[in-house]
């Protein structure tokens, strides 16, 4: 039976609010970043994570910015901050790995939009702790000179109709110096609207971390 919880992390002077899952004998615990605009109340999101739940995944949906960052139009910037979502989302990797119900459990990251920028930087800082990453519909070309350092296991997710961010993902591709594999969800454009196209997104990222996410010592 799955434990639901939503919970307060302590993040570089701010409080950020979380919602997690522990499904019983969990095999891993996945920490979403959301893109530029987004939330933990996602329907994309949300939609992969019960699917990740369903895997024996655990999985932990955070706000990376505060709701009156979110509400006040003049730091909008905010939003496409990698610098500041990933070291907020740093900090929340490192909370997250203190905790007792997911202490255990290997963790892995799943990033969409500026987002998975933000999850490739913190797997780069974080080589102890993340295992492993997913990026659905990402830009990884923003975490910068991070990718030449990011050696877990990377699967970089994108729709056939989305030709920017696929040659985008492409170049990223060839700087990643892990195991990394791209793949390319036929008719789906960038948020993936499309019949049927985030449930293989979803079957994908479970596949993937099912795998990568051993349980931690």
């Amino acid at each position: 039976m799955a434990v639901s919880q939503s919970t307060l992390f302590s993040a570089a002077g701010v409080t950020l609010e979380g919602d997690v899952v522990v499904p019983g004998r969990a095999a891993g615990v996945v920490l979403f970043a959301h893109g530029s605009g987004s939330s933990r109340m996602s329907p994309r999101n949300r939609h992969v994570a019960e699917g990740l739940q369903q895997a024996g995944l655990a999985t932990v949906l955070v706000d990376l910015l505060t709701p009156e960052e979110e509400r006040d139009e003049s730091r909008a910037s905010l939003r496409f901050d990698i610098c500041l979502l990933a070291s907020r989302l740093i900090a929340v990797t490192y909370d997250l790995a203190g905790r007792h119900a997911v202490a255990r459990l290997g963790v892995g990251l799943f990033g969409a939009s500026t987002g998975a920028a933000a999850a490739l930087v913190t797997a780069a800082e974080c080589p102890r702790i993340v295992r492993a990453v997913v990026s659905r519909g990402g830009r990884p070309d923003l975490a910068g000179n991070h990718l030449g350092h990011v050696r877990q296991p990377t699967l970089l997710i994108v729709g056939e109709r989305d030709p920017v961010v696929v040659g985008l993902n492409r170049e990223a591709l060839a700087r990643l110096p892990g195991s990394s594999r791209l793949r390319i969800v036929p008719t789906a454009t960038h948020l993936f609207e499309e019949p049927g196209t985030l449930d293989q997104v979803t079957d994908l990222a479970a596949d993937w971390f099912s795998r990568h996410l051993p349980p931690g010592p």
